[in-house]
């Protein structure tokens, strides 16, 4: 932007006569506050001759150029003259922004009228998309039709060809009645059966809403420990579930896979082969881990002895406690034995007695009173003995 100089101290006289201290020449006048001088000057602009170097920016001279460097001409002292290329450049005020502005709205405007005119289009092929599907739908469905009375006439066409007899076609025709109404009635029963399983889903779905509802209820009425253990043993099931969901599916896949590579392994021999060695392989495996096992256990040939020795030694004080015990049984047996030989011989004497005793008392029965008494004494003199 141009600045006002002011003029400095009074300058000496030039050749031409004319100072410094009157109107400045016309080359050093300095510009007025309506004209804009550029920012920027080409540094090919400067004028040749001079000692002060290229000019700075905004047409302005460098601060390293002294006033005792400036040219001298015949008219006196003179500035550097600024020159200028192509046009100057414009005042941007307020104006050029609005109209910049007003020129972007009415792109804008333009745009948006544009987009909505094409929405606009877009939405009436749409309503005219959906007009047409229906149409197309409901023409469908009169194909259809068409094309099941067109295969009724097909078939009239061909009985009529072949000379086919009236009742031919009517037995045909009794037969394929019958086949439908029995289609209908069971597609009734399925119907009916649909129905009665759709009450009893909605039944079904009625009571477990009300468990809800009394769980609901029942967990609102819990202690607030309670409802926060439930709440995490409930977060624990869900994600137990998950879980369970996750290992379901991967066994389902690997069930998928095992079906198939056993498809495989049976239409090959060389497969077959190969898995039974793969089995013979793992069943070695198990023995040499088995027997490395043992080898792991076992310990060096005194300890093996020691230990042998204390397991027979454990051996033989088991079988002497079993063999003391088995005398124990055996006298116990002998024991009783003998009182049960004791037993039968007692129980064999009172069977004896009672005997006896009967055929007194039968033979009293017929003996008179006197003879009654003593015989009753006798006999019981005989049982006291």
């Amino acid at each position: 932007m141009a600045s006002n100089h002011k003029s400095a101290a009074p300058r000496p006289i030039s050749r031409g006569g004319i100072g410094l201290t009157g109107r400045p020449p016309s080359g050093i006048r300095p510009p007025s506050g309506t004209v804009r001088v550029a920012t920027a000057m080409p540094p090919a602009t400067a004028r040749p001759g001079s000692r002060g170097g290229p000019l700075g920016t905004g047409g302005v001279l460098s601060s390293q150029i002294k006033v005792a460097d400036r040219p001298v001409t015949q008219q006196g002292l003179s500035g550097m003259k600024t020159g200028m290329k192509g046009p100057q450049r414009q005042i941007l005020d307020k104006s050029y922004y609005l109209g910049l502005l007003r020129s972007k709205i009415s792109e804008l405007t333009t745009e948006i009228n544009k987009l909505q005119k094409e929405i606009e289009m877009y939405n009436q092929e749409n309503s005219v998309y959906l007009s047409y599907e229906k149409r197309a739908e409901t023409l469908a469905v009169e194909i259809k039709d068409f094309q099941g009375q067109l295969a009724d006439y097909n078939m009239l066409v061909d009985k009529l060809n072949t000379n086919t007899e009236m009742e031919e076609v009517m037995n045909d025709y009794n037969m394929l009645k019958a086949q439908n109404d029995r289609e209908t009635q069971s597609m009734d029963v399925i119907f009916t059966e649909r129905q009665a399983k759709e009450k009893q889903i909605r039944s079904v779905e009625e009571e477990v809403e009300q468990e809800k509802q009394a769980a609901d209820g029942i967990i609102k009425n819990m202690s607030p420990e309670k409802q926060v253990k439930y709440i995490e043993m409930k977060t624990t099931n869900e994600k137990l579930l998950q879980e369970l969901d996750t290992l379901q599916q991967q066994l389902d896949s690997l069930n998928i896979k095992k079906e198939s590579l056993e498809t495989e392994i049976a239409h090959s021999q060389v497969k077959q082969e190969a898995v039974l060695l793969y089995e013979k392989l793992y069943e070695l495996e198990s023995h040499r881990d088995q027997m490395i096992a043992e080898d792991k256990s076992m310990g060096s040939p005194m300890e093996e002895r020691e230990r042998l020795l204390k397991q027979v030694k454990e051996d033989n004080q088991e079988i002497a406690s079993m063999e003391r015990q088995l005398t124990d049984i055996k006298e116990k047996i002998n024991q009783f034995s003998e009182e049960i030989r004791q037993l039968d011989m007692d129980l064999e004497e009172h069977q004896a007695c009672t005997t006896l005793l009967l055929g007194m008392v039968a033979h009293i029965l017929h003996s008179s009173t006197k003879d009654k008494n003593r015989r009753v004494s006798m006999s019981l003199r005989l049982l006291i003995i």
